[in-house]
Formats: structure tokens, C-alpha cells, sequence
């Protein structure tokens, strides 16, 4: 539970301090932090360094972000995500799905054009919450064989409506670390994201 309390606090510590850091830069309409919500569909699998192949899952991401404007073009976004992730896979003619759950704190480094639409690249840090294997309806807890902390890049595209500030936003996240803690086999996080945002006060 610690772990989990760190990485929300981290992530509302961040908000705040690229906030003030950002209103110490200027007075324009440029310098300002908002915050929203998130929520949508996750498409994600599991990339093996010994060629064996998994099939991708359908889970969900939601939580909350900020959005600090470092000018008129650029801003930065952390955001604060519980994310279901995993894969599907088969032994011997059984069917398996892996469920893993992450809390996840992304920071986005955004270009902002004029128009509504951005583009958006930055690390991601994840901590493990749950990992179970299901298979014939029987789930087994397997967090033990999973590393706690997952290190990732995302890199995507959105949209915000500037009036309502409904927005539309699609990532890809590839995993850099090493889930596994006892294997030899490497294996990384992939996965495509694709969710709704609302900020407010935007």
C-alpha cells in the first residue's frame, strides 16, 4: 500500500510544483494548470525475447491528469492512471488470460497546435497492483513471479474541444523494463491506449 500512496502522492507533488515552476515564467494566458479525468480502452500484450508469441487483451485505464501550459505551444501532462493490462497465451490446447494491474504515472511532454490537436511523448512509471492467471474459469495469483515497478515510453496524439474541453486521446505505451523476477526470458509491456479526457476549467 505504500508504494501505491507514493506514486499518487509523487504525481499530485508534480502537478504542483511544474505549476508554480510555470507561473514563475510569465504572466500570459499561456502559463496555467488545469486538471481532469480520464477514462477509456486499453489493447495491450506481452513482447517475449524468446520469440514466443501472445495474444492481446482488452482491459481499461482511468484516473485523473493535470495539464500545466510551459507556453503557448508546449505544456506538460502527468496524469495518475489505474490501468488493467496483461495478455492471453496457450499451453497445451488451454486457453490462458494473464490480468495485470498497474498504477500508472505517465508525463507528457505535449505540442499544442492552434487548432485543438497535440502530440504528446514522455516516461511512464508502473506499479504492480495485481497479477492473476485465469484459466477455465479458476484464477491464480502470480503477482509473485512479476517485478513491482514497470518502466515505459508512450507516444501518441489527442484533441480537445477548447470551449467544452472534451478531448479525445490515443497512446501507444512500449514497456523498457523486464516484468519478470525469476525467468530468463525478457518480457515488456505493449499496448495501445484510447480514452476520453475532460479538463476542467479549460
Amino acid at each position: 500500500m505504500k508504494i501505491y500512496l507514493l506514486a499518487a502522492t509523487s504525481a499530485i507533488l508534480m502537478i504542483g510544483s511544474v505549476g508554480k515552476i510555470s507561473a514563475q515564467h510569465g504572466n500570459t494566458k499561456a502559463n496555467h494548470v488545469t486538471f481532469g479525468v480520464k477514462g477509456g480502452l486499453n489493447v495491450y500484450n506481452i513482447h517475449n525475447d524468446n520469440n514466443v508469441k501472445y495474444d492481446t487483451k482488452l482491459g481499461f485505464h482511468l484516473g485523473m491528469l493535470g495539464h500545466v501550459h510551459l507556453s503557448k505551444q508546449f505544456a506538460l501532462q502527468p496524469e495518475l492512471l489505474y490501468s488493467d493490462q496483461g495478455a492471453k497465451y496457450t499451453i497445451a490446447n488451454n486457453e490462458f488470460k494473464l490480468n495485470l494491474g498497474y498504477i500508472n504515472v505517465p508525463v507528457m511532454l505535449q505540442y499544442m497546435f492552434d487548432n485543438g490537436f497535440r502530440l504528446q511523448a514522455g516516461p511512464q512509471v508502473g506499479f504492480l497492483t495485481r497479477a492473476k492467471s485465469v484459466a477455465n474459469n479458476t484464477k491464480t495469483d502470480v503477482k509473485d513471479n512479476f517485478k513491482t515497478v514497470d518502466f515505459a515510453v508512450g507516444f501518441g496524439a489527442g484533441y480537445v474541444n477548447p470551449k467544452s474541453g472534451l478531448g479525445i486521446d490515443a497512446r501507444y505505451n512500449l514497456g523498457l523494463s523486464d516484468i519478470n523476477e525469476n525467468s530468463t526470458v525478457k518480457s515488456t509491456n505493449r499496448g495501445f491506449q484510447v480514452g476520453l479526457f475532460y479538463l476542467m476549467k479549460h
